[in-house]
């Protein structure tokens, strides 16, 4: 207690003298840039789930082939969970003029559960929203199937046996971005209406869902509880079992918004670093007095790593609350960005903010104190004499742990984080090795040029290890600017431009070997560019390097679903498309002739398919067989004609094949697709818009949450700058003093501080701007798979921004030590 009470005390006496302040100002910006960055991140990764949950219209969907046990419904009102179910299935439907198979779906009077059907009373345009199905008696259907049974709005058609009136053009479905390659235009109508049908009986093809939703808890435990209970024909379905391209875009915005709370943590222990490495040395003096008055080593230090602690606690909390009324105002101001209000966030950020404050302050700053318990006491009275240097594997070791620790806390992503930590590492090694090289090179300058610039070179050498400190700490922060300002715009731009506004918004398939000649004669008779038509190919995955494959070999879910389902194939010419890219093996040559596959890697992965197996499909009867010759990445949200498995030229031209293409179609040429679906009745066209629409959305947001979120960031990299400056206050004002007193003239000091300044920051500008561009090349390329071309105005404004933007602060930082009488300074032993 008396040791907690000392401790205490000090810790007020310290504040008032202001010994604490960098510190304790270093430790409450680094929390709150991180508190803030995890409340609005988790805010906003909520509200993408959200936005996210459409793909399903609920939090979580069971499909299922049979009617599912009323155990499952009686376990989701037992969690209060709020439900909804519906029934789809293809069947012909007839009207007083012409019949058309269609896709039927039967819906609860709940549905659907997350996000909003959208319907329309007029055939093109003019829709609004839907908050639930349609009521029993009618039916809402797709534009084209009134084409198709030649049919009007206000018309009766008949469903199976129950004639139903169409009142509605059903121009969005919520949950339809999860099943876009539907084989026949869609018909909704209220599953009360689904027994007078008569349409289910044994063997129809039909699909049951039981949709789920509630808090993130309930979900999760509910979850938990029904996939022990699955039997063959069913399938849990949650937000992360999204399409590839939805699934793409969620990823991609998680990863952005993580990499902005790990520039906060970087950068926050760099402030720290710095500022307990300066209060350590402000404090040897008082640890050899306290020596002198009886204190044992271990005293000593248990007093500074306590009262540094009570510190990181205080600050922690002034942190936090700062932080909660950071996002709080920014939720407030982007209230009108969302089309959905951001949901409250959870105390994860709470603890995780606690956490980065204590294990900051310990971490990295732990090394700098643990010196104050070995100042000897004869410091008192020879000044020489001060704490030893911390053991650098002591300083690497704790620096780096404490990091990467809270690296993969932040992020959950360990090979991000892993990416980030090794690179942090190499790049502050570099910035200092770098640095130190820079200032041993600036020695023989030292003669040269004006007063004010021999000042400042002599500075900068004759303090080499302490200049490369703070070189290495300006670059630090100037490159963590540079990423913000820079690189992150770069990617931003990057990632969005991905998915252009003329990219494909049509699939058409089911489409004929005689019929690809007329369609592309259709679409250049309106004056535009006809598409290319894709052969897919309906095959089995049955063996691999001649061992037969089953469902039941696999753990994976997903594996089992893909085993037990036909494939895709298609065959690919001797030219790779633009959005796959090899990752492994070669592509075929104009020279081989050798038969092969190319495999997806993902599905690769999911199956355990490695380059060189021989793989055998079952395709209409026939084995064909090859190795695999190439693994690819696939931009899946391309929205292109892509295909998990591609045979080689030649290896299935034998084989009945339907073709597939992909194409961008506007508003003023929607009518071609009347005119096709009459012509030629078989095909079927698919608009995804919808989904697309889902990607542009989850982009924007989480663009815009990025841009926001890097502010708060960008606080903790001006903390570097500020710690550094501070960290040698006290040593200016000395030297200011004493070339005062040898005559020097205030001005001709300031001068001499400016361009030592300047020339510190365009070193660190040049520095950081060489590590800004390859971070965002190594992000762009191994984190986001993103192409990033490194812009030249990087280097200009790091090396001119840093020069003028250290000058300017380290004159801010020092002026008021310009400003003491001398005598004062020199008085005062300083």
């Amino acid at each position: 207690m008396t040791l907690l009470r000392y401790a205490w005390q000090s810790l007020g006496r310290e504040w008032r003298s202001g010994e604490l302040r960098v510190l304790a100002i270093a430790l409450v910006i680094a929390v709150a840039a991180v508190t803030s960055v995890g409340f609005f991140t988790d805010r906003v990764q909520k509200a993408i789930n959200l936005q996210a949950a459409e793909l399903l219209a609920a939090d979580l969907s069971i499909s299922s082939s049979q009617p599912l046990d009323p155990q499952f419904a009686e376990e989701a009102q037992r969690q209060g969970l709020i439900t909804a179910r519906y029934v789809s299935f293809p069947s012909v439907l007839v009207s007083e003029s012409d019949d058309a198979l269609a896709e039927l779906k039967a819906v609860s009077a709940s549905w659907p559960l997350r996000g909003q059907a959208r319907i329309s009373a007029q055939e093109l345009g003019g829709d609004h929203v839907a908050d639930s199905g349609p009521p029993p008696g009618e039916a809402w259907v797709e534009a084209r199937l009134l084409a198709l049974l030649d049919v009007q709005l206000g018309d009766k058609i008949w469903v199976g046996d129950a004639p139903v009136r169409v009142t509605h053009v059903l121009t969005y479905e919520p949950d339809r971005g999860g099943d876009v390659f539907q084989l026949a235009p869609r018909l909704m109508f209220s599953l009360e209406d689904l027994p007078a049908t008569e349409l289910l009986g044994p063997g129809s093809r039909v699909s049951h869902r039981f949709l789920l939703a509630g808090d993130e808890a309930a979900i999760a435990a509910y979850r938990s509880w029904a996939e022990p209970r699955l039997v063959s024909g069913q399938r849990l379905e949650g937000v992360s079992d999204a399409r590839p391209e939805l699934r793409v875009a969620i990823t991609r915005g998680e990863q952005f918004l993580g990499l902005a709370a790990l520039m906060s943590v970087l950068l926050a222990g760099a402030a720290v670093a710095v500022a307990a490495r300066h209060y350590s040395e402000r404090q040897a003096d008082t640890s050899a007095i306290m020596r002198c008055l009886g204190a044992t080593q271990r005293f000593v230090l248990q007093v500074f790593i306590l009262r540094v602690l009570m510190l990181a606690l205080l600050a922690s909390g002034v942190g936090l609350l700062l932080g909660f009324a950071a996002q709080n105002v920014l939720a407030r101001l982007l209230a009108g960005w969302f089309t959905l209000s951001l949901p409250l966030p959870s105390l994860t950020p709470v603890f995780t903010g606690l956490a980065v404050g204590i294990l900051t302050a310990v971490g990295f700053a732990l090394p700098a104190l643990l010196r104050l318990g070995q100042v000897p006491p004869l410091r008192v009275l020879r000044r020489d004499l001060g704490a030893p240097p911390p053991a650098i594997w002591l300083v690497l070791l704790l620096a780096l742990g404490t990091l990467g620790g809270l690296l993969l806390w932040q992020s959950g992503d360990p090979r991000l984080a892993g990416w980030v930590l090794a690179g942090a590492a190499v790049m502050v090694a570099i910035l200092w090795g770098v640095a130190w090289l820079m200032v041993r090179l600036l020695a023989p300058l030292r003669s040269h040029g004006g007063i004010a610039l021999r000042f400042g070179l002599a500075n900068l050498s004759r303090r080499g290890a302490l200049s490369a400190v703070q070189l290495s700490a300006f670059g630090l922060g100037i490159m963590a600017l540079l990423l913000l300002a820079l690189v992150r715009v770069d990617l931003l731009a990057n990632w969005e431009q991905s998915l252009p506004e003329d990219a494909p918004n049509h699939f058409m398939i089911n489409v004929q070997p005689d019929q690809v000649g007329p369609l592309r004669d259709l679409f250049l008779a309106r004056g535009l560019d006809a598409p290319v038509y894709y052969p897919m190919i309906r095959g089995r995955y049955t063996r691999i390097n001649n061992d037969p494959v089953r469902p039941e070999q696999f753990s994976d879910p997903r594996a089992e679903r893909l085993v037990n389902r036909e494939f895709n194939l298609s065959v690919a010419d001797r030219d790779l498309q633009a959005d796959n890219r090899i990752v492994a093996g070669q592509w075929w040559t104009q020279e081989s002739d050798q038969p092969g596959w190319s495999v997806e890697e993902g599905l690769a992965d999911t199956l355990g398919i490695a380059l060189g197996d021989v793989l055998e499909f079952s395709v209409a009867g026939e084995r064909i067989s090859a190795p695999v010759t190439s693994l690819r990445s696939v931009e899946w949200d391309s929205f292109n004609v892509n295909f998990f498995v591609l045979g080689s030229p030649g290896l299935l031209d034998e084989q009945p094949a339907t073709f597939i293409t992909s194409f961008h179609l506007d508003e003023a040429s929607a009518p071609l697709l009347r005119d096709a679906i009459r012509q030629f009745p078989s095909i079927t066209v698919l608009d995804v818009r919808a989904l697309m629409q889902q990607v542009r959305d989850i982009m924007d947001r989480a663009t815009l949450a990025v841009e926001y979120v890097f502010l708060f960031t960008l606080a903790a990299g001006l903390t570097v700058l500020f710690a550094a400056i501070q960290s040698t206050r006290q040593l200016r004002r000395r030297e200011s003093a004493i070339l005062r007193t040898l005559g020097a003239a205030r001005l001709q000091v300031i001068k001499g501080l400016v361009t030592e300044f300047a020339v510190m920051g365009g070193l660190a500008g040049l520095l950081a701007s060489l590590g800004a561009t390859v971070v965002g090349m190594i992000l762009a390329a191994q984190i986001f798979d993103l192409p990033y071309r490194p812009d030249p105005l990087l280097w200009v404004i790091g090396v001119g921004g840093g020069a003028a933007g250290i000058a300017l602060a380290g004159w801010l930082g020092t002026r008021s030590a310009l400003r003491q009488p001398p005598m004062s300074t020199l008085g005062q032993g300083q």
